[in-house]
């Protein structure tokens, strides 16, 4: 079977490269560079990307050997149908290692075509590095490699970039510029640099959002058979996709992507729809995890096809989840439809003990903020909020599941267990843990020991049971 080749996806040659991007991973590969062949598809774009290998050590070289092709395999539900198909991306023009190729990178900056800087450099990626100066070829960090190419560009006398970043932070694109502008400063780069970054160049910030599972290693020999040639660089993903950008409204026109049929939503706020993706799509993942856990279920999936689960998370978006965001309750809904859609997605095999990595932190960040509203607008306690908190702890004692966690984390946790009496209250009073003191929260410990003691008792899914029937945990 031959290797994956222009010998059999053609490319067309003619098209320029108009976006420079960071980040070369499995979910840029099926996110931006599948947009870009969509939008290419309908003769929208006519662009291709250049793509910056932001690590030393990545897939470039792998990318080459494909002559820059690879397939993505959507598969799952939308709109009720199952979906499973596959398409050979032809939007990627090359890609350059800086760490190999320091010159090929800066002469991204002659590039007259280039409009767009689009990344995705882990988390992790949008910090700022003290030790990278601009004679570094290349520096460490991915701002300040930005940065050296964006002086680059200045020096050239050209127009600036639209750079939307889309690491998972919030407020992503004004982090960058900061740190951009930092380094400017730091280097000593001059007044005129620092009015042109700050005139002609746009940082927007961005949310995004698909379902990314890569490369499909168990069923990969099976794959290669069904497309009839060899692929080491195929990419499953979900159907779904949302990119929000907060930036200006001309860029509608020069990323026709709305236009193309693909859900992107320009806009001047993107802050709803960051809290909309955190609450209702994050937060139930968290909300699920330790009590379906406990009742000894595995996937997403599982939890979705689970009668008294199904009930559960059904629950947990009508009646405490969507009642207190600022979206209008008609786009909730259908937000959350497509949300348990993608849950039940036979494709995915979404294990929850890979979800329950670092659970508090992200009980803080996911479900704390909407707990305390639904506190403060209803004067009670949300009953399934409160009984996934207290399954939380629970399951970090230690003794049921094994938590993945950072070791201080889980001693907090473990230490106050050693006094079952007082476990709870110990263990909701540590700022360290969620930010503030949850025991000035009216009724709230005491809810989390009954609810702790029903499940010790008669077990998680009694509790499940008994919500979803409308009454209030008893032991």
């Amino acid at each position: 079977m031959n290797q994956l080749s222009a010998a059999i996806a053609e490319k067309d040659q003619t098209l320029p490269t108009k976006v420079i991007q960071f980040g070369e991973g499995n979910f840029m590969r099926a996110f931006i560079d599948w947009q870009l062949q969509q939008m290419n598809k309908q003769r929208l774009f006519n662009g291709k990307a250049a793509i910056v290998q932001p690590l030393s050590q990545g897939l470039g070289n792998l990318m080459k050997e494909q002559d820059y092709l690879y397939t993505v395999i959507l598969e799952g539900l939308m709109d009720g149908e199952v979906i499973n198909e596959s398409e050979i991306i032809t939007s990627v023009e090359t890609v350059i290692n800086p760490y190999e190729d320091w010159e090929a990178y800066l002469a991204l900056a002659e590039n007259d075509a280039a409009e767009f800087i689009i990344s995705n450099t882990t988390e992790a990626g949008i910090q700022y590095n003290p030790k990278d100066t601009l004679e570094n070829a290349p520096q460490q960090s991915f701002p300040a490699k930005l940065t050296a190419l964006l002086y680059k560009r200045f020096q050239l006398n050209k127009t600036g970039f639209t750079i939307i970043p889309c690491e998972l932070i919030d407020r992503n694109g004004e982090r960058l510029r900061e740190i951009v502008l930092t380094y400017a400063n730091d280097w000593q780069l001059g007044d005129d640099f620092i009015d042109w970054l700050k005139t002609k160049n746009t940082f927007c910030c961005s949310l995004v959002d698909r379902i990314v599972p890569g490369y499909p290693r168990e069923t990969a020999e099976e794959l290669n058979e069904k497309h009839g040639y060899m692929d080491k660089l195929m990419v499953k993903a979900e159907p779904f996709l949302l990119w929000v950008i907060e930036g200006p409204e001309k860029l509608k026109d020069s990323l026709p992507l709305e236009k193309a049929g693909l859900n992107v939503i320009v806009t001047s706020d993107m802050t709803p729809y960051r809290e909309r993706k955190v609450h209702l799509l994050n937060g139930p993942h968290t909300a699920m995890v330790p009590l379906a856990m406990l009742a000894e279920l595995d996937t997403v999936e599982s939890v979705m096809t689970d009668k008294d689960f199904q009930r559960f998370v059904d629950n947990l978006f009508k009646d405490e989840l969507i009642p207190v965001l600022s979206l209008p309750e008609e786009e909730l809904v259908e937000y959350s439809e497509q949300i348990k859609e993608r849950f039940l997605n036979p494709f995915a095999n979404h294990q929850l003990s890979a979800i329950s990595l670092n659970s508090v932190s992200k009980f803080q960040a996911r479900l704390l903020p909407v707990f305390l509203q639904y506190v403060k607008k209803m004067q009670t306690l949300p009953s399934y909020m409160t009984a996934a908190l207290a399954a939380l702890i629970l399951s970090y004692r230690g003794d049921r599941i094994t938590p993945q966690d950072d070791a201080e984390v889980i001693s907090v946790i473990q230490s106050a267990w050693n006094q079952p009496e007082t476990a709870v209250s110990s263990i909701l009073s540590q700022e360290t843990l969620w930010g503030q003191d949850l025991t000035t929260v009216p009724g709230l410990v005491s809810q989390v020991e009954t609810n702790c003691a029903m499940i010790e008792k008669h077990g998680a899914r009694a509790l499940i049971q008994n919500l979803n029937n409308g009454g209030l945990p008893h032991d």
